[in-house]
């Protein structure tokens, strides 16, 4: 349908993606298979998603992969608010994540009502 790597919301998923990657490398060691991994893989789901629904042949299709998109980063940003109260991540990795997911679920919900309409 489309290349994913073409769109905006994809880019800053990457990127939250990758953030997340590096700061959970600080995370305890006893956490590595439980808020370490679950926190990963809700952020990697965002663009996983998106790229998936990008290859799909209707826009149906694709606001279905956007909607899951959307779902994984209300999961990662609950994971990141309990990262923080538990100590594990620091305020102002905190305060940037926080406001890269909000930005990202902004734009998702922004194309989810582009790609119905």
């Amino acid at each position: 349908m489309q290349n994913f790597k073409d769109l905006k919301v994809w880019e800053k998923a990457h990127l939250f993606t990758l953030k997340v990657y590096e700061v959970t490398k600080f995370f305890p060691k006893e956490e590595l298979y439980s808020l370490t991994s679950q926190l990963r893989r809700s952020a990697s789901s965002i663009p996983a998603n998106i790229a998936e629904g990008c290859g799909k042949n209707t826009n149906a299709e694709l606001a279905h992969f956007l909607n899951i998109s959307l779902g994984s980063a209300n999961e990662a940003e609950y994971f990141l608010i309990l990262s923080k109260d538990l100590l594990y991540l620091k305020a102002e990795d905190f305060e940037q994540l926080s406001i890269l997911i909000n930005e990202i679920k902004g734009m998702l919900i922004t194309l989810i009502t582009r790609v119905r309409a």
